[in-house]
């Protein structure tokens, strides 16, 4: 959906700040800003066969055209996993990764940046983490989210806002960086087989860019890791053995992990 045009426009009853957001949303996406004049998103859309973006007051909401549910920036599962991180507990993606503190990693498939978020608080503040992303829009959510989400409630977050969201589609993305430029390089082609249950999610679904596996992105990633390239897909894809991924198979899992050290 990132194919038609995008604008931006405010609440339905814009303060300063919502106008601000706003300002900051065309400038930084390049795009044009349309008044909201009581009229709901779904007509604006209609009537300019428009992506909207929404700056509201506390948020972004990301409308790809023809979906009436917005995706918006929320540390979703992310939250919760960090607390059990934090305790001690094991989360099957870090034990994939095997991170050390100063590792980088390059998350191919960004998303809402719940796997990016647990990467950065395993590297520390030492470490670092870039996120390609695709769709620009669905980067610039995620980034100024990241960037402006309270965290007053959950300090262990404070770690997304080391993360570097680069709007661009992975393998162009790989193949501008070095050999052995990142210690691990992940990649989540979620769209394969539908995983996510979040409501949230559920855009993204539609607004992502649907990219996936081809050899030259595996040959790209292995040139570019140092220790090992993770993969996380679906526990009936065959994207495991068909790249000669180690599987770590997970007894009544949906996805599994692998690994090419």
């Amino acid at each position: 959906m990132c194919r038609l045009k995008t604008l931006v426009t405010t609440a339905g009853r814009p303060d300063p700040t919502s106008q601000q957001l706003a300002e900051r949303a065309c400038q930084s996406l390049h795009v044009p800003f349309v008044e909201r004049r009581k009229r709901s998103v779904k007509k604006i859309a209609q009537f300019e066969k428009s992506n909207v973006i929404v700056a509201g007051k506390n948020r972004y909401e990301y409308y790809p055209y023809g979906i009436e549910k917005p995706f918006f920036f929320h540390p979703s599962s992310a939250a919760f996993r960090l607390k059990r991180v934090a305790r001690g507990e094991h989360d099957p993606f870090l034990n994939a990764m095997n991170l050390k503190k100063g590792d980088s990693v390059l998350d191919c498939t960004l998303g809402i940046g719940s796997d990016s978020m647990l990467a950065a608080f395993a590297v520390g503040e030492t470490g670092k983490v870039v996120g390609c992303e695709g769709n620009p829009n669905i980067a610039f959510i995620v980034r100024e989210g990241m960037q402006n989400y309270d965290i007053t409630e959950l300090p262990l977050l404070k770690c997304m806002q080391r993360i570097i969201v680069v709007p661009a589609i992975a393998i162009d993305y790989l193949k501008k960086q070095p050999d052995q430029s990142f210690d691990v390089v992940y990649m989540d082609p979620m769209f394969e087989e539908t995983i996510e249950e979040s409501t949230n999610f559920a855009p993204l679904r539609f607004a992502g860019l649907h990219e996936q596996l081809t050899d030259e992105w595996v040959a790209e990633a292995k040139r570019v890791a140092k220790k090992r390239v993770v993969l996380k897909a679906h526990f009936r894809s065959s994207l495991f053995e068909h790249y000669h991924f180690k599987r770590d198979i997970r007894l009544n899992a949906k996805f599994h992990y692998g690994v090419i050290e």
